[in-house]
């Protein structure tokens, strides 16, 4: 299995288990910037109970096998479930439980669903904006070059950089914003 069928596998095991989901990290990311390679794949799950968590694990378990302790995410502040495929090449999956944070409930709420070229498949994903926001936000090195990257690719002209400002002013990213806009090439 590679990190595409596994991302399809997972969110076919959403889908089946009908739980709202989307997806995130570099896959989102590429959706509107330039993909890069990773090794895991990052779902937000809304499940409302634990079963529902449940369902979707034992859906992906036949090739993922999970760690049976609910973990502590300390950039995303919130629970995660991770599996790691059962057969070489080891890979990741990441599901993260909707937690209440007024960021990721409004980005939640706002997710679209898009052809995911990478998977060659439909998703839900996080919009342009949000995954500006949430790079800013978290502002790792790979996460910052990837909002960047959304901007150039995007242009911060077809954005609602209303939106992406307040965000980023709210988490007090707006100075890492500015420095990214302030190195854009003037079209």
């Amino acid at each position: 299995m590679n990190i595409v069928e596994l991302a399809v596998a997972a969110i076919r095991a959403c889908e089946a288990e009908n739980v709202e989901h989307m997806l995130t990290g570099a896959f989102a990311t590429s959706c509107y910037g330039i993909p890069r390679s990773t090794k895991d794949v990052d779902l937000v799950l809304a499940t409302h109970e634990l079963a529902q968590m449940e369902s979707v694990i034992r859906r992906l378990s036949p090739e993922v096998e999970f760690d049976g302790q609910v973990q502590f995410d300390t950039l995303t502040w919130g629970r995660r479930r991770i599996g790691c495929t059962r057969v070489s090449p080891f890979l990741k999956v990441e599901l993260f439980e909707l937690f209440d944070d007024a960021f990721v409930q409004e980005q939640f709420a706002r997710r679209v669903r898009l052809n995911v070229t990478t998977l060659d498949s439909v998703a839900y994903v996080p919009t342009a904006e949000d995954v500006i926001v949430q790079k800013l936000r978290w502002a790792r090195d790979k996460d910052v070059i990837d909002a960047a990257d959304v901007l150039a690719v995007q242009g911060a002209e077809s954005l609602d950089m209303d939106y992406v400002r307040n965000w980023c002013r709210l988490h007090g990213s707006e100075v890492r914003l500015d420095e990214i806009l302030a190195k854009m090439p003037k079209i």
